[in-house]
């Protein structure tokens, strides 16, 4: 580890120019995607030969409790070990001293990798891929809400006091001034993603009141999936500086639309770096439709991973900006999958569902799978979807546990994303639902308490 600053990315360089560098963050993603680890002195850091964290960091749901699932020999929790990921050091210039973050990667203690980690999950998706000689590339959509503070769960969420003094405003999709009203927040997320070494493709103001989009460029799926990781803890980091929060919920406002992160695929062929969508001549070719189509077969099976929480079915409105079906369509943001406009190099296909709560290395991996499935089986999709696709039959989970029913009897995505995870990541899920059914909402005291 002595020479472990020869290999930090130039941006982590750049930062610690001139700088001692005090601390370091070995960080992980569990399942919801917070980031789960240690940090300590640098100077301790660049003495260590392994870092360890218990596997049951995987088994803890949104509430905190923890689920026993035993291994071979029971429920004994063991050590896991994580290996720094260099070319992921950032910084974390949020904080009072001078502090990289460094992801992490985890394995058991015989050094196979911990199959229910989720970076690892991705990881082997994109594989799978590579195995074939193909190679995936994503560029994900990043919707979120700024909000006023919320200290009481009771009350409802409100849009934030803009720099005008009035609430920010819906409807106002794509305003520049609607954004300039929290100009200062956006201010420093560009600052703390040039400092991180992040690249932003665009911001724009969404539909909903303080609801905000980023764009980034497209790339290697892990890669996304890191900078996604990364890009929720600065915005809301962010946010916290100018006294207000930013939720990543997949439906924070009744009457307003949800949050997705909206997945851009493409395949690239290894060995000629051409596009598998596009043929010699620029047309859609076969790859294009079976891609289509495995995204049609597979995707509701995999909604319990795309909409982890019972929260994110709240999003799939009709008419609200989410997808209610799994059409495919050219050019048309009411259906599922959409055909965006681009050239032949470019040719892409969106997938719509995911909410922006999933986790971004599993909500990545579940599309991909899907589509790795299309590629493998070569079916063709459904007929093109030709107008508003609300005014079609709804096609996909209505709520978590239907999904999860969806996604235990799917051999061939647990196949794919292993049974050891799809066994862990159900388990959890399970138990999150029945703790929310033993919750009593305000709705049933008032309807129901004095009427039925």
């Amino acid at each position: 580890m002595a020479d472990w600053k020869e290999k930090l990315p130039e941006a982590a360089r750049a930062y610690l120019a001139g700088h001692r560098l005090d601390e370091v963050e070995c960080i992980i993603s569990d399942l919801p995607g917070i980031a789960r680890g240690k940090a300590m002195p640098a100077s301790k850091f660049a003495t260590q030969k392994r870092f360890y964290l218990p596997n049951s960091i995987f088994f803890q749901t949104i509430t905190g409790d923890w689920i026993p699932i035993p291994g071979e020999d029971g429920f004994t929790e063991p050590d896991m070990i994580l290996t720094p990921d260099f070319s992921t050091a950032a910084a974390a210039p949020w904080t009072g001293d001078w502090t990289l973050q460094v992801i992490h990667d985890a394995s058991d203690q015989a050094g196979r990798p911990i199959p229910y980690a989720p970076r690892n999950v991705l990881k082997r998706v994109v594989e799978l891929y590579r195995r074939q000689g193909l190679e995936p590339i994503v560029a994900p959509e990043m919707e979120f809400y700024l909000v006023a503070r919320n200290t009481d769960p009771t009350q409802p969420i409100e849009p934030p006091m803009g720099r005008s003094g009035r609430k920010a405003a819906a409807r106002q999709a794509y305003s520049m001034s609607a954004v300039d009203e929290y100009g200062p927040v956006i201010d420093d997320i560009y600052d703390f993603a040039e400092a991180m070494g992040l690249e932003i493709d665009g911001i724009t103001q969404e539909g909903g009141a303080g609801q905000i989009e980023i764009n980034l460029r497209h790339g290697d799926p892990v890669k996304l999936a890191d900078e996604v990781f990364y890009f929720k803890r600065l915005i809301r980091e962010a946010a916290l500086r100018h006294d207000c929060f930013a939720t990543f919920m997949a439906k924070p406002i009744e009457g307003e639309p949800g949050s997705a992160m909206h997945i851009h695929h493409s395949v690239v062929d290894r060995e000629t770096g051409q596009n598998i969508f596009s043929g010699p001549q620029g047309g859609e070719t076969d790859a294009f439709f079976h891609f289509i189509a495995g995204l049609q077969n597979h995707l509701p099976s995999v909604i319990a991973v795309l909409a982890p929480y019972v929260n994110s079915y709240r999003r799939y409105v009709k008419d609200q900006a989410a997808p209610i079906n799994l059409v495919w369509s050219r050019d048309n943001r009411t259906a599922g999958i959409r055909i965006p406009v681009s050239g032949p190099e470019s040719r892409r296909i969106e997938n719509r569902l995911a909410g922006m709560d999933c986790n971004p290395y599993l909500g990545i991996a579940a599309s991909l799978a899907c589509g790795y499935l299309g590629l493998k089986e070569e079916k063709r999709p459904g007929a093109q979807h030709r107008g508003d696709a609300y005014a079609g039959d709804e096609g996909i989970p209505r709520d978590l546990g239907e999904a999860l029913e969806l996604f235990n009897a799917a051999s061939g995505i647990r196949e794919i994303l292993t049974p050891e995870f799809c066994h862990v990541y159900s388990t959890v899920k399970e138990a999150e639902h029945a703790e929310f059914l033993q919750v009593i909402s305000p709705w049933e005291r008032e309807h129901l308490l004095m009427n039925v």
